[in-house]
């Protein structure tokens, strides 16, 4: 998609601080972070939301990338939490498919940090 940001930044066509990347997926800090470790995990190609038919192949290279995000972090053994925000009422505001990684806090037992 020629106007998304998520597709301009797993390109490499905007700058981002890259943590991870392989040839399906970029991972990157997020500019408004909610936790002291939030990173974003994106597929290089364009999918709207998690319901977009997403190849298997590239839903398991983003679950990898958490994997490797939460050790590079250094949050892998204290824990994590993983957020995909679905639509509007869910507080999707980039219309690409991205997988927050957020940690290196206690984020307690509610469901947001």
């Amino acid at each position: 998609m020629e106007d998304c940001i998520f597709c301009k930044i797993a390109n490499g066509e905007i700058d981002a601080d890259v943590v991870y990347e392989d040839e399906l997926v970029t991972a990157f800090r997020d500019l408004s972070p909610q936790a002291p470790v939030h990173v974003l995990v994106v597929p290089k190609k364009h999918y709207d939301s998690l319901i977009d038919n997403i190849p298997a192949e590239t839903l398991e290279a983003m679950v990898s990338a958490v994997a490797k995000v939460a050790e590079s972090e250094g949050i892998a053994k204290s824990g994590f939490r993983c957020i995909t925000n679905t639509g509007k009422d869910a507080g999707q505001t980039v219309h690409h498919v991205h997988i927050h990684v957020l940690g290196g806090k206690d984020l307690g037992e509610g469901l947001l940090a």
